[in-house]
């Protein structure tokens, strides 16, 4: 059952107030077990004390009225800190709303605080923050994914009910799936990014957490839809195309081989015959020809954005800055202070890759490639309406496990990066534990606007693994 409707409708009866429940979630906010959060909003009191005179007034607008909600820290929200996990933002105060802050405060929701990442949302584990890793809810020792770990934590570990994150290869469905917890990443353009601070400005996507389907919606439904000051952005077609059971859905061949983990194979094959036992779905395998080339042109594309978008951080303009003798050694010390060593290896990458000469061999080359990918996938949309797959090839991994290997940790993102390149959305969604009591999650992936099939697919499949 939906949380946020049950909290609402027990303001509507006069049986809680927004201080209790803001109260309890801000409490196990604060003792930040998993360090999950980096700024908490201790504002939040004056606007609960508005909330809870509604209340009694009998006067409850909005549909997250109340809810308490964590904000990953690379949105904009206007006042408190937006540090993208660096030194170089370390004491940066948001002047302005991002869009999707302005359309949930107007729904009446509480922001609870800002939320861990990998510095820049450059990571997939969340060991890459200037203000330290993240921690699974399920197990210390191991990474919560990222880079938007601390708003899938905190989520699963019941210090705010939503969140929202970003997502540029994976960034909202590796967490989620390794924390046991929705995560969307919403077709591009289909949330505004004004006011998210750009890593790869044609791979980055706002999305939200959940600990159940009908909460994804609810937020979804909240923060969608077109913005005059992004561009890209645009509204969702408002026909809902209607499921026919059983659908024909499609598995990637690559999620049985042997760089998978057996445990995830053994799982996704249960879930694939829960499917077609319960007339869901009839599934058959598919291949992806592009798929191997995924990870080398989702990098190219991405560092070489991350380049130039991160070339505004010079000590001029905005945060740090080191002092020195002159501008050229300012840019200098300043750059090579305030980012850490992923970032300044991903801004290497991407420089190399635009540099004279090289711009064909490369960039162009995964621009070309990446036309492809999204070809081969409308080509299997064809045969399927749906297609599945792992989110990770690994369960969670220990801590330090893969940062002295970038390339390891790159492939973590394996079965994520192809639908960033592609534009199309994709949801994460919890399955079962491990024999060692760790998260298992797969996601669907859909044609342009197929969330609301997700929603409504996903809402049949919870009920028959909860039943």
């Amino acid at each position: 059952m939906s949380k946020v409707k049950e909290i609402i409708s027990l303001y509507q009866n006069k049986k809680l107030l927004p201080s209790e429940i803001v109260k309890e979630y801000f409490e196990k906010a604060k003792k930040n077990e998993f360090n999950s959060f980096i700024t908490l909003n201790e504002n939040i009191f004056e606007e609960i004390e508005i909330l809870d005179k509604k209340v009694k007034e009998g006067k409850i607008e909005g549909k997250l009225f109340g809810i308490p909600i964590s904000v990953k820290d690379n949105i904009l929200v206007k006042g408190l800190k937006c540090t993208c996990a660096s030194r170089m933002l370390e004491n940066y105060i948001a002047p302005y709303d991002a869009t999707c802050i302005e359309r949930i405060k107007k729904e009446n929701a509480i922001i609870i605080g800002k939320t861990n990442m990998d510095e820049f949302a450059m990571g997939s584990s969340n060991e890459y923050s200037f203000f330290g890793p993240a921690s699974n809810p399920f197990d210390k020792e191991r990474v919560p994914g990222g880079s938007s770990g601390g708003s899938a934590i905190s989520v699963a570990n019941n210090e705010s009910i939503l969140s929202l994150g970003s997502d540029t290869g994976g960034s909202i469905r590796l967490p989620a799936s390794f924390c046991g917890v929705y995560g969307l990443k919403p077709t591009y353009g289909a949330v505004s990014r004004y006011g998210l601070i750009a890593f790869a400005s044609s791979l980055d996507q706002i999305g939200p957490f959940s600990k159940n389907i009908e909460d994804l919606e609810i937020i979804f439904n909240v923060i969608k839809g077109k913005d005059e000051r992004d561009k890209t952005s645009f509204n969702l077609p408002e026909e809902k195309r209607v499921l026919k059971f059983p659908l024909k859905i499609g598995v990637l061949k690559d999620s049985f081989s042997e760089d998978v983990e057996e445990e995830i194979k053994i799982h996704l094959d249960e879930f694939i015959k829960i499917l077609e036992k319960e007339k869901i779905a009839i599934v058959k395998e598919f291949k992806m020809e592009t798929f191997q080339y995924a990870i080398p042109v989702y990098y190219i594309i991405a560092c070489a954005e991350a380049s130039s978008n991160l070339a505004r951080y010079d000590g001029v303009l905005y945060g740090h800055k080191s002092e020195s003798k002159n501008l050229w050694e300012m840019y200098e010390k300043t750059r090579t202070e305030g980012f850490g060593e992923e970032v300044k290896r991903r801004i290497l990458l991407g420089t190399f890759v635009l540099r004279s000469g090289y711009y064909e061999e490369y960039y162009l080359k995964a621009q070309k490639i990446r036309t492809k990918i999204l070809k081969e996938f409308m080509k299997n949309f064809e045969n399927f309406e749906l297609l599945l797959m792992p989110v990770s090839p690994t369960l969670p991994f220990k801590k330090g496990e893969k940062l002295k290997d970038p390339i390891k940790m790159y492939l973590s993102d394996i079965f994520t990066v192809s639908i960033n390149l592609s534009g199309l959305p994709a949801i994460a969604f919890p399955y079962r534990f491990s024999k060692s009591g760790l998260p298992v999650g797969f996601q669907f992936v859909g044609k342009f606007f197929d969330e609301y099939l997700f929603f409504e697919l996903l809402k049949k499949i919870e009920n028959i693994l909860n039943g």
